[in-house]
């Protein structure tokens, strides 16, 4: 099993976890760019939470 592999089994076997992590690491570009992109942003998180596991749990 390569690294891709086992990269993508951690991402749908912990979706939830990877979900609030991706909203975290959101927050934080957000508040380092003064909150200028905050729509982009949440747009990006919101695309990156649908492509993980089942989906988007919208923690």
């Amino acid at each position: 099993m390569s690294f891709l592999d086992k990269a993508k089994d951690f991402v749908d076997k912990h979706d939830k976890q990877v979900d609030q992590a991706l909203e975290k690491v959101g927050d934080e570009v957000d508040k380092r760019t003064g909150h200028k992109y905050s729509s982009q942003v949440d747009r990006g998180v919101d695309e990156a939470q649908k492509r993980t596991g089942d989906g988007d749990t919208r923690v």
